[in-house]
C-alpha cells in the first residue's frame, strides 16, 4: 500500500500482565501456541500491503527482539524498498525515555521524515484482531480526514477502560475522553459506547505538526482531544467497514468431506481484545479452541504469520482403547496443541499448549494454556490455569481445582484463573 508508513507501539510494560511479563515485554508474550502477540498486527500489515513497518520497543524487549529477527525480517525486500526496523529507545529529546506512545513517536521522528509517507498508521503490539488497513485508510481518505481513529462498540460497564468518543451523523468525532469515569452512551443505545481500538491513521504532516509543537505525551490522553478542536477527527465504524473473505474449511455432515470454501467470516472480521489483564490473556486463547472460533487461525487469504520453531510434529500416545480419565489414551479435544508436544496417555480439552509440552499419562488439562517447555506428570489435574514455561509438575499436582489451596502458593485473578510463574516448579 504505497504513501503509508507502520509504526508499532511494542514498549508496553505490561503490569497487569505480569508474571507473564515479568521478563519479557506485553508484545512479547505466547499466544495461541506458536505465536506472539505482536504477530498479529504485522501479519495485518503484510496482509493490508504495508511493507514500511517501525517497531518500538522499550522495556525488556530482547525475547521481542529475538523473534522479530528470526521470523519476520525475510518478509521485507530492502531492494523494493521493504522494511521493519527495531528502533532502539533514544533520548533524542531531553534525558528521558518515552513517556507515552506520542512521546516515543516524537523522539523518532527523523524516521518518518526520513521515509516521507503520506500517511502515518499507528498501532499497537498487543491486541488480537484482524483488520483491513487498506479499508481504513481508504475511509480516512474519501472524509478528507486528518486523523481517524478506528472505534468499536463495547459494553458501557466496561467503556471506563478505553477511551471513549462521541460522534456525529458524518462520524466525525466531536468529543473525546480517555478513560472516563462516566463513558457517554452511543446515542439511541444507552448500554454500549463506541470505544478507541488504539489504530489511528494520521496525515504525517498533522502528526509531526502536533508533536513538534507540544509536549503532549499520549494520543488517547492528550493528542486526540487536542485535534478534535483544530482538525478533521474522524471515527472508523470498525463494525460496519472490517468484512473479510477467507478460505476456511468447512466439513459436510452428511458426507464427512472437507471443502474449502471462501466465506464471509463476519464473526471473525469484528473480533477485537485488548489483551491487557491476564483474564483477558486467558478468554482471549479460549476464544480459538471453539469447533466456530471466535477468531480463527486457519483462514488462507488473511493468515497470521509468525517464527516456527523446527520442532517435530506433536505425538499422541497410547491407544489402551476408551476415553474416560483411567483411560491410558493421549487424545485433545478443541484444543490448539503445537509442535513438540506429546500427549502421552493424558486428556487435554479446551485448552492451548505452546511448544515442546509433554503430558503424562492419566493426567487431565482443561481450559488452560500452557507454555513452552513444560512437563506435567502422571495424575495430574490442571484446570483454568495458565503456566508459565519451563515448569515440571510433580505427578499428583493439582491446581485450579481448590481455590483455597491454589491462594496459598500463586497468583489467582478475579475470573478465578490460576497463575503458575515461569520456573515455579523445577
Amino acid at each position: 500500500m504505497g504513501g503509508i508508513l507502520a509504526v508499532i507501539m511494542a514498549g508496553g510494560r505490561g503490569e497487569r500482565l505480569r508474571p507473564l511479563t515479568a521478563d519479557r515485554c506485553k508484545p512479547a508474550v505466547p499466544f495461541g501456541g506458536i505465536y506472539r502477540l505482536i504477530d498479529i498486527p504485522l501479519s495485518n500489515c503484510i496482509n493490508s500491503g504495508i511493507y514500511k513497518i517501525l517497531v518500538f520497543p522499550q522495556y525488556k524487549s530482547q525475547s521481542l527482539v529475538d523473534h522479530l529477527e528470526d521470523g519476520w525480517l525475510p518478509f521485507f525486500s530492502r531492494p523494493l524498498g521493504h522494511f521493519m526496523k527495531i528502533v532502539s529507545p533514544q533520548q533524542r529529546y531531553g534525558e528521558h525515555w518515552y513517556k507515552g506512545t506520542a512521546d516515543s513517536i516524537r523522539q523518532n521522528l527523523y524516521l518518518i521524515e526520513r521515509e516521507n509517507p503520506t500517511h502515518v498508521l499507528v498501532l499497537s503490539g498487543d491486541h488480537v484482531y484482524k483488520m483491513n488497513y487498506g479499508t481504513f485508510k481508504k475511509f480516512h481518505e474519501e472524509k478528507g480526514a486528518d486523523v481517524t481513529v478506528s472505534l468499536l462498540e463495547v459494553d458501557i460497564a466496561v467503556a471506563n477502560q478505553f477511551g471513549i468518543a462521541s460522534v456525529d451523523e458524518s462520524l466525525r468525532i466531536t468529543d473525546f475522553q480517555e478513560k472516563p469515569s462516566q463513558p457517554m452512551p452511543i446515542p439511541g443505545a444507552p448500554k454500549h459506547a463506541l470505544a478507541s481500538m488504539g489504530i489511528y491513521i494520521f496525515r504525517t504532516d498533522v502528526l509531526i505538526k502536533i508533536l513538534e509543537s507540544t509536549d503532549y505525551s499520549d494520543f488517547g490522553k492528550d493528542i486526540i482531544p487536542r485535534l478534535i478542536m483544530t482538525h478533521k477527527v474522524y471515527g472508523y465504524p470498525y463494525r460496519k467497514y472490517n468484512q473479510i473473505k477467507d478460505y476456511v474449511f468447512k466439513f459436510s455432515e452428511s458426507e464427512g468431506i472437507r471443502a474449502k470454501e471462501v466465506v464471509n467470516k463476519t464473526r471473525d472480521s469484528v473480533y477485537w481484545r485488548d489483551v491487557g489483564t491476564l483474564d483477558a490473556y486467558w478468554n482471549a486463547n479460549m476464544d480459538l479452541t471453539g469447533v466456530d472460533p471466535f477468531f480463527n487461525l486457519y483462514g488462507e487469504l488473511w493468515p497470521i504469520r509468525t517464527f516456527y520453531r523446527p520442532y517435530p510434529p506433536a505425538k499422541f500416545v497410547f491407544s489402551d482403547g476408551g476415553f474416560s480419565s483411567s483411560s491410558r489414551v493421549g487424545t485433545a479435544f478443541d484444543s490448539l496443541v503445537s509442535p513438540g508436544c506429546i500427549i502421552s496417555g493424558g486428556i487435554v480439552r479446551n485448552s492451548v499448549l505452546s511448544y515442546n509440552v509433554f503430558v503424562h499419562s492419566y493426567s487431565e488439562v482443561d481450559e488452560s494454556v500452557i507454555l513452552d517447555n513444560v512437563e506435567i506428570g502422571r495424575k495430574c489435574r490442571i484446570k483454568k490455569t495458565i503456566i508459565d514455561k519451563n515448569n515440571v509438575i510433580p505427578s499428583g499436582t493439582e491446581i485450579g481445582i481448590n481455590p483455597r489451596e491454589d491462594a496459598k502458593n500463586f497468583q489467582i485473578t478475579p475470573r478465578g484463573i490460576v497463575i503458575v510463574p515461569k520456573g515455579f516448579f523445577k
